[in-house]
C-alpha cells in the first residue's frame, strides 16, 4: 500500500447532510459506515420537541479504513442534500458508495489544489 494510505493523507472524507430529516441523515451515514472507518461523526440524535430552521449532520469517514461492505439500495423518504469534501481520489469513491445506495444528482463540483467539493442531492432508487 501506497505511503499516502498508510498516513491516511488525502483519504479522509467529510460528508454533511442537511434539508432532511433525522432518519434520512441516519440512513446516508448508515451506508457510508458500513464501507468506510467513521474519524468523527456528530450522528442524527433525538429530535427536539422545537427542531431549527436548518440543521446539518456531519460525519468524517476514511476511505482506507473499514469494513467495505457492499451497500445495496436504502430507502429515503425524501431528498438529502450532500457536501462531500476531501481528496479526489476519496470523494470519488464515497460518491460511488452513495451511487450503489441511492439515484444522485449532480449539483456543483469544486476543485482546489489539494481537495475537492461535490455537493450532490440524493434520493430513493
Amino acid at each position: 500500500m501506497s505511503d499516502v494510505y498508510d498516513l491516511h493523507i488525502d483519504t479522509d472524507v467529510t460528508v454533511q447532510l442537511s434539508d432532511c430529516s433525522r432518519e434520512d441523515a441516519q440512513a446516508v451515514f448508515d451506508v457510508l459506515d458500513r464501507t468506510y472507518e467513521v474519524e468523527d461523526m456528530t450522528a442524527p440524535g433525538p429530535q427536539a420537541a422545537t427542531a431549527p430552521a436548518t440543521t446539518v449532520w456531519t460525519a468524517t469517514f476514511d476511505t482506507a479504513g473499514g469494513r467495505h461492505e457492499e451497500a445495496g439500495p436504502a430507502p429515503l423518504d425524501g431528498m438529502v442534500g450532500a457536501v462531500l469534501t476531501g481528496g479526489y481520489h476519496a470523494v470519488d469513491e464515497v460518491e460511488k458508495v452513495l451511487a450503489r445506495a441511492f439515484d444522485i444528482q449532480s449539483l456543483q463540483s469544486v476543485s482546489g489544489d489539494q481537495e475537492t467539493e461535490a455537493r450532490l442531492l440524493l434520493a430513493s432508487r
